[in-house]
């Protein structure tokens, strides 16, 4: 709480640091856009597969990518809020970047390959030591398309919840 004194009378004014939970902009739109592009997922799934499937909440991989609409509507958010030209955009755009790239590059890939050890596995005849294993994830990255969806909704959730 903040006193301010004019004259005979004491005005208390709330401020955003005396809340419970802090009010940051950035932050809370990051967590937005990620909660929000999670669950999408169920409904971009059950567009594609035809069936609900509560696991795609928890999972990555799939369309709108949660990475992307965090750093996305982070670094958005960070660009409305404080301008363009601080430090504090830069670090988050750098980041939204190497994320992205990473999405689309080394987790898409591996997950590909995930996909081909578990095919070779399953050729294995039974009594091979290695046909028993648990397969692996293989829905670990994502296509650029998935990506851009991932950032277009990082975008939207930041530019909305910075209207004033």
């Amino acid at each position: 709480m903040e006193e301010v004194s004019a004259g005979a009378s004491t005005v208390t004014a709330t401020t955003p640091s005396s809340l419970l939970l802090p009010w940051n902009l950035p932050l809370l739109s990051a967590i937005l856009a990620g909660a929000l592009a999670q669950f999408l997922k169920l409904f971009t799934t059950w567009y594609k597969e035809g069936r609900w499937d509560t696991k795609k909440m928890l999972d990555s991989g799939g369309i709108p990518s949660s990475h992307s609409a965090t750093v996305t509507a982070l670094a958005f958010s960070i660009g409305l809020h404080e301008g363009t030209g601080g430090s504090t955009f830069a670090i988050a755009v750098i980041l939204a970047c190497i994320v992205m790239y990473d999405a689309t590059g080394v987790r898409l890939h591996a997950g590909r390959q995930a996909e081909l050890l578990n095919q070779i596995v399953c050729e294995l005849p039974s009594e091979h030591p290695l046909s028993n294993i648990r397969p692996l994830r293989d829905s670990l990255g994502h296509t650029p398309l998935q990506v851009v969806a991932g950032a277009v909704l990082g975008c939207i959730i930041a530019y909305l919840m910075g209207k004033k």
